[in-house]
């Protein structure tokens, strides 16, 4: 049976789905879990994984009519559970039942950082940031006689979406005239390639909208990316030297110059919030126009699919 080492700190974490190698396997700080591994899941496998989180609603009723406007609707945190049965060795052995019962104990800590689960069925792994929020690990007769023991577990991710767990990447340079036509002319014609648009496609191919990574690269000045279909545009005033890096999470709402500083107020009076900058299922066509650029400034995305 496999023991897979545990992790206590999360930045030591294998990266998300890394360690599972058949259907129906969990893999949580480090630990596997399900069919191969020192550590079942019980039948009635995981609730809450492929649910419709819960949600809030700005539904307006009508005041003198039936129903109500329609309003927007936000997903609350996912809760997801199931039953864990540790798997000793050697049954009966007290050593053995003890092992992995710590084992167990070290990956189902309560922590303040969120950590990736992931979950393999039919051939795909999705993965949400999550904390454990339940370890109910029962110490009853089966357990104390033959070491197998049985632990209901709940863990709560503040982000309810499903990522896959491959990311995706697309860079761009700021879009470069062609060379054009050269003179005298001569056949075949040539009309020169073009270096860089100055566009990219990313492609969300979940079912709920993802948030992406983006990071301008020096040197150039007021770097910009516009969303072509929507127009929803990020603007920000500020020169970027050679060598700078200006690192816009749009999930997490930051906006960080070369790992340390926060840019955040250099945000244009045209530029978006930073957390309404999603890609919608489907395909998103991204446009990189910083105001002035120089040789080696380039536009980076960095995204997952998401499902609900």
């Amino acid at each position: 049976m496999d023991r897979t080492t545990v992790y206590p700190d999360p930045a030591m974490d294998p990266a998300p789905g890394s360690l599972i190698t058949g259907e129906g396997q969990i893999q949580w700080a480090g630990l596997l879990m399900g069919p191969g591994t020192a550590y079942g899941i019980d039948r009635g496998g995981l609730t809450g994984w492929e649910d419709l989180p819960e949600f809030d609603t700005s539904d307006a009723d009508h005041p003198t009519s039936h129903g109500a406007w329609a309003g927007a609707r936000y997903a609350k945190p996912r809760k997801i559970g199931g039953t864990v049965w540790t798997l000793p060795e050697t049954a009966g052995d007290s050593a053995s039942a003890l092992t992995a019962t710590r084992v167990l104990r070290q990956a189902l800590l309560l922590g303040d950082e969120e950590r990736w689960l992931a979950v393999r069925l039919h051939g795909e792994t999705l993965a949400v940031r999550a904390r454990v929020s339940q370890r109910v690990l029962a110490a009853d007769r089966v357990y104390a006689t033959q070491g197998v023991s049985r632990a209901a577990v709940q863990w709560y991710a503040t982000d309810p979406r499903r990522y896959l767990v491959i990311e995706q990447t697309a860079v761009t340079g700021p879009p470069l005239p062609e060379s054009g036509l050269s003179w005298p002319l001569t056949w075949p014609l040539y009309w020169g390639r073009t270096v860089s648009t100055g566009d990219v496609v990313a492609a969300n191919d979940g079912s709920a909208p993802t948030h992406p990574v983006i990071t301008f690269s020096g040197p150039c000045t007021n770097p910009t990316v516009t969303e072509r279909t929507s127009d929803r545009r990020l603007r920000y005033t500020i020169r970027l030297a050679a060598g700078d890096q200006l690192v816009v999470d749009t999930g997490a709402g930051t906006v960080t110059l070369n790992g340390t500083a926060s840019r955040r107020h250099t945000a244009a009076p045209d530029s978006g919030p930073e957390e309404l900058f999603a890609f919608a299922p489907g395909v998103t066509q991204l446009a990189f126009r910083p105001a002035d650029f120089g040789a080696g400034a380039q536009m980076s995305v960095r995204w997952r699919s998401a499902e609900w």
